[in-house]
């Protein structure tokens, strides 16, 4: 893509209050639906990362009752308010330096010669986590609508352990409970 990625401040808190956060939520492909069981499971988050295709930006409001949020424009961010969105994103928390962004394929940076620990992306809709050169590469899967066979899911990223930490929520089994 050849932009170069957007480091966000963390609104409203200090540079050592942000250091200081190790409990991060990681959402994409919302297309629009933000489920409530995907709050639920983000409750508790100290910083909340989508990964793109938001769909409305009602769904950012309501994350950031939670935490605040950095978010990246993904493909289905066509509307005039998702033009604010960057493509990219790097969230500087806790020991880690995190590169954000919506399909891992637009990757033109390489992560680990870039000093990033964790990659978050989302688009694929599959749900994973994946190491290669130190490099964490986490999709949080897609918490809209179901696509495919593929389960609707969140993840929960807990910087507070090495190695960090990966938790996979699936939204629809925690409906049922």
């Amino acid at each position: 893509m050849g932009t170069s990625p957007t480091s966000v401040p963390m609104a409203g808190t200090s540079q050592a209050m942000a250091k200081a956060v190790t409990k991060i939520g990681l959402i994409s492909d919302t297309h629009g639906l933000l489920r409530k069981e995907a709050l639920e499971a983000l409750r508790g988050s100290e910083l909340i990362l989508h990964a793109g295709d938001v769909g409305k930006p009602e769904i950012l409001e309501e994350l950031k009752k939670i935490a605040p949020v950095v978010a990246v424009r993904g493909n289905v961010d066509t509307e005039p308010w998702a033009k604010a969105l960057p493509e990219t994103a790097v969230a500087e928390v806790a020991a880690a330096l995190i590169y954000v962004l919506h399909d891992v394929n637009a990757l033109d940076l390489n992560p680990a010669t870039s000093g990033f620990h964790i990659v978050v992306s989302g688009h694929s809709h599959k749900p994973g986590k994946t190491e290669r050169d130190g490099v964490l590469y986490i999709n949080p899967g897609s918490a809209g609508p179901r696509r495919f066979q593929l389960p609707v899911t969140v993840a929960r990223l807990n910087l507070s352990r090495i190695p960090f930490e990966v938790e996979f929520v699936n939204l629809e089994v925690s409906a049922t409970n």
